[in-house]
């Protein structure tokens, strides 16, 4: 056995899953059963900065490699390859060399969108958005020229090789001066579901998610990490958005609101166009991208309906967020793909990105009720998402177990 060759080709594979942007169990469990394959036991421990792998040689020889995790993108079609990858080398058993071979033809036919498409995905994400939160058609392509701006920005931020903090809150900014100086020239109606629908880009919704998955499955360091992040991240849109705020009044005057609203009906098309525009950033290809963004509509269906008939939007909160994560579930097990690529564009429409917006928006107005009311609110939806998410992906891990125990 080349124990050298089996453990480097472990921890390569799970460091790629990992800067994919996989999930913590996902990375661990992937490694784990690869080595486990070839009659192997292994100890891994991954953090979303730093992965380490362990085993002992027939002769109690130990081994270990690790390996420093830096940036993580948003690439859930390698998510899926490597995972895919990993299955067929546990299925197969084939030699060490050739799962190398394997593994660098994966890495070599990775798919990614252009950037001219990856703009056009950040368009179609702020203009579906801006809608769905209740802009007008103009106030759509307001939010999708931001989004490009976003777009660009963060392209640059990636050869710039910026710190996540920096770099939202230079896409931030100038992209919420934008909104507001459509408005002060006439151009959009309502500045803040322009801004809200472009900063829909911005806003960490895999790092959200990967967040609740692990803490569900017990990593707990790792779950707490990405939350840390998440708190970061939003912070950067608060301070950014709230510059562009301040600016903006000292230039034209602080922006009007004004009241809009569309329909269910009408914002099932924008939600659609929307949820396609982040398979895009997340590059999502193929059909699992159509279906994607229908599973979007359903949650954005039934978060919408739950909220007319009770009244409550933690009440819609909830039973959008658990139509996700079984809808994510249900898909995973039909099409034999990773659930977290059905999950997290599933549940977009559900983020709290407009939370985050006027929760900004009130300590900059020093209404500080307002803003000790909003954050608090924000903080339960976050709170009520988690546990749909929990119920979901506990109830379906205990399923599978014990019909495993069955057979």
């Amino acid at each position: 056995m080349d124990y050298n060759t089996l453990l480097d080709l472990a921890t390569d594979l799970g460091y790629e899953l990992a800067m994919c942007g996989a999930e913590t169990f996902r990375v661990e469990e992937s490694i784990n059963r690869i080595l486990q394959s070839y009659g192997i036991q292994s100890e891994v421990f991954a953090i979303p900065n730093c992965l380490t792998v362990s085993i002992e040689t027939a002769e109690g020889k130990p081994m270990t490699r690790m390996r420093r995790i830096g940036y993580h993108g948003n690439d859930l079609d390698g998510v899926e390859r490597f995972s895919g990858l990993s299955r067929a080398i546990c299925t197969r058993k084939p030699d060490p060399a050739d799962a190398r071979e394997w593994l660098e033809h994966v890495r070599s036919s990775r798919r990614k969108y252009s950037l001219p498409m990856d703009l056009i995905g950040n368009f179609l994400g702020a203009f579906g958005f801006a809608m769905v939160f209740g802009g007008s058609i103009v106030d759509g392509l307001c939010g999708g020229l931001c989004g490009l701006l976003v777009g660009v920005i963060n392209r640059f931020m990636d050869r710039m090789k910026a710190n996540q903090f920096f770099r939202t809150i230079a896409a931030a900014f100038p992209m919420a001066l934008l909104a507001y100086a459509m408005q002060a020239v006439g151009l959009s109606h309502n500045a803040d579901m322009v801004t809200i629908g472009a900063l829909m880009i911005l806003v960490p919704g895999l790092l959200f998610t990967n967040a609740m998955r692990d803490i569900i499955y017990g990593d707990t360091n790792s779950g707490t990490n990405r939350i840390v992040q998440v708190f970061l991240i939003a912070a950067a849109i608060a301070l950014g958005t709230a510059a562009a705020w301040n600016v903006s009044s000292l230039m034209w005057g602080a922006p009007a609101e004004a009241s809009s609203g569309i329909s269910l009906l009408e914002s099932l098309i924008p939600c659609f166009v929307g949820c396609m525009g982040f398979c895009i950033i997340f590059n999502i290809h193929g059909k699992g991208s159509l279906f994607c963004a229908l599973g979007g509509v359903l949650v954005w269906i039934v978060y919408s309906l739950t909220l007319q008939l009770s009244g409550s939007d933690l009440a819609g909160y909830f039973w959008g967020t658990l139509v996700a994560a079984g809808f994510s579930e249900l898909m995973a097990r039909v099409r034999k793909c990773p659930a977290i690529s059905y999950l997290v564009v599933a549940i977009f429409p559900l983020i709290p990105g407009a939370g985050v917006y006027y929760t900004m928006r009130y300590a900059v107005l020093g209404q500080m009720d307002l803003f000790a009311s909003q954050l608090m609110h924000t903080a339960a939806i976050a709170g009520i998402m988690a546990v749909a998410i929990l119920l979901v992906s506990t109830s379906v891990r205990l399923w599978f177990s014990r019909k495993i125990k069955k057979v």
